[in-house]
This record gives C-alpha cells, sequence and structure tokens, in this order.
C-alpha cells in the first residue's frame, strides 16, 4: 500500500497542487517497498556490493515457475508492485532486483557499467537464491538488460519479455550527438521533481498525468536530493553513457529463446532527443514504427500493441497490461 506521504502527494496532484519530493538516502533508505528487501553481497571489479531485491513467493497454488522482473533507468524494483500482484496470483514466484547503481543497491565510487557485467551479476543473484531458469521481463533499459541477459544466458530463459525496452535503436549512428559523463553528471545534479515530472509527462505517458504516478516522482527526485546526491548522480551519469554507446539492437537476430515485444505505440522515449538537431529528433523514439521493426528481426518474436499508450503500459492501463502479459507467458 503506498505510504501516507504517497497518498498525500497523489490527492496534492489531482487537485493541482505542485509536489515536493521527500529526501532518500543513496540506497532509497526511507522509501518503502511494497515486499521485504533482501541483499545479496558479492565482490565485483575488486568492491564489495550490494544488490537489492524482492523474492515473493506465489499467492495462489504454485506453478513451479519463476518470474524475474528488470527494472528501467528511471524506475525502481518496487515500481513492479502490481505486476508482482499480479504474477503472483498467477503462481510465480517474483524475484524484483534493483541493479548497482540504482535504487536501494550500492553506488559504487567507480565501476565500468556494461550491460554484460549488469546481466552477470543478476545472474549470480539467481544462482545463489536457487533461480535456474525464469521468465525475464524487462521493461525501458531493463528491456536492453533482459536481451542480453537472454544473449548471455539461453539455458536459463524460458521466456524473454520486453516492454517498451529503450535501445530499439542505434541513437548515436542516427546522428544524436554524445554527451561526456561529466555533461551527464552536470545534468543529473539539476534534477527536481518538477523536471523528473514534466520528463515523463511528455515523453512517458503522451501528455496525461495520474496522481498515482507522483509516488514515482517523488522515489527518484528524492533520491537524487539526499544525502547521497552526488554518488547517486554520477552513478546516474556513468548508466546513461552505458545506455548511449551500447545498443543491442544488432543482435535480435542472434536471440535463442521466445521473446514477447509489448509495446506503448505512442512512446517517444530516445536517449539524447533533447540536444538532437531537429531533423534528428524527428526520427527517433518512434516506438510506432520501431516496434513492428525489430519484431521482424526476432526469430521467435511475438508483438503486441497498445494503441495511444506510452512508455509505461502496465502503469498506464495495469488490468490490459497484465492480461496481455499472462497470454503472453502462457505461449
Amino acid at each position: 500500500m503506498p505510504s501516507t506521504r504517497s497518498a498525500t502527494l497523489a490527492a496534492l496532484a489531482a487537485i493541482g497542487v505542485p509536489a515536493f519530493a521527500a529526501t532518500y538516502g543513496p540506497q532509497l533508505e526511507g522509501f518503502a517497498y511494497p515486499h521485504k528487501l533482501r541483499y545479496y553481497a558479492f565482490t565485483s571489479q575488486g568492491q564489495n556490493l550490494q544488490m537489492a531485491y524482492m523474492d515473493v513467493p506465489p499467492t495462489a497454488k504454485a506453478n513451479g515457475k519463476t518470474a524475474v522482473l528488470l527494472h528501467g533507468k528511471n524506475f525502481c524494483g518496487a515500481t513492479w508492485e502490481q505486476s508482482i500482484a499480479v504474477l503472483g496470483a498467477a503462481g510465480y514466484r517474483v524475484v524484483a532486483p534493483d541493479q548497482i547503481g540504482f535504487c536501494a543497491s550500492t553506488k559504487p565510487d567507480r565501476y565500468q557499467y556494461t550491460f554484460q557485467q549488469l546481466a552477470a551479476n543478476t545472474d549470480a543473484l539467481l544462482k545463489s537464491i536457487g533461480v535456474k531458469q525464469a521468465v525475464i521481463i524487462g521493461h525501458s533499459t531493463g528491456g536492453m538488460l533482459a536481451t542480453r541477459y537472454a544473449l548471455m544466458y539461453p539455458e536459463a530463459v524460458s521466456r524473454l519479455v520486453m516492454v517498451n525496452p529503450i535501445g530499439l535503436e542505434d541513437w548515436k549512428a542516427l546522428g544524436v550527438p554524445a554527451r561526456s559523463v561529466d555533461q551527464w553528471y552536470e545534468r543529473e545534479l539539476k534534477m527536481t521533481a518538477d523536471s523528473v515530472r514534466a520528463y515523463e509527462k511528455s515523453t512517458y505517458y503522451v501528455g496525461r498525468w495520474k496522481p498515482e504516478y507522483e509516488r514515482w516522482v517523488d522515489m527518484l527526485a528524492g533520491m537524487n536530493a539526499g544525502p547521497g546526491k552526488k554518488a547517486v548522480a554520477w552513478n546516474s551519469a556513468l548508466i546513461y553513457d552505458m545506455i548511449y554507446t551500447q545498443p543491442v539492437v544488432y543482435e535480435f537476430p542472434l536471440l535463442k529463446v521466445p521473446a514477447s515485444l509489448i509495446i506503448g505505440d505512442a512512446d517517444t522515449t530516445a536517449i539524447g532527443s533533447d540536444i538532437a538537431p531537429p531533423a534528428v529528433r524527428a526520427k527517433i523514439g518512434r516506438y510506432e514504427v520501431l516496434g513492428k521493426q525489430v519484431i521482424k528481426q526476432i526469430p521467435d518474436g511475438h508483438l503486441v500493441e497498445f494503441k495511444g499508450m506510452g512508455h509505461a503500459p502496465q502503469m498506464e492501463d495495469p488490468a490490459a497490461f497484465h492480461r496481455a502479459l499472462l497470454e503472453e507467458l502462457d505461449r
């Protein structure tokens, strides 16, 4: 259930009063997760790290299957709350990690972020809790990670589900200018609740806003305004550089697992679109085109489109999204 503060923020938003984010610790201390957080401790790149995750048992008769939920760049494991409930009621054990550098996990002083590294971290976590094979569901940047995971560990993936993944195009090759890590860092230091809300409303939600989205603005902006602000911003900058420089679009034909591509076709998310020349901006982030292009490249793929929806159909229309998701998992 949302916290009292989250309910208050939602009520204020409903009557048009601007919300002001709380402040949370660098590992999102103070923010309420929907289920108990656990921590996988491991060493990577010479550092001792902790990867936070939720491991939620089914709430109905167990079907013997596990679903792993991979969050996006501006999201956390907590944002899968409704999906965890639906999958649990369908008999799935659900594991929802926060990747290193994100949310309730460690923010290293130095880390070479690659999707290969994050996939290896995730695989190690799953092995540590006895998960040998799972449905891998990734949203946004988590869709890029889920793809990399399926390419690296096909035997561990029963089905790949990508929900409005980014990386369906190569922004650099299409003419989006590069930002240095320092430039990303300066940009992230300026983040506010208002800037998060404005960006997500215009890019993710096709100009529409619901009071329940305020909880996730509060989560993201609060961590970036807290005592670990510099560490959070620095890791965010490194992660943006990873996203920009490591497209997965060229490797979809190599997938060896059944895959579902779920697309809100009004999404316009494209990394660097804010600094792209107008001619470039006009041709990137067109999910109504990208979904149809990419599904043709996936050997065993199926496309589901939500007309007029944006970047997070699981939040815009949870009931319709979860019906479609369960249908895809039954394929």
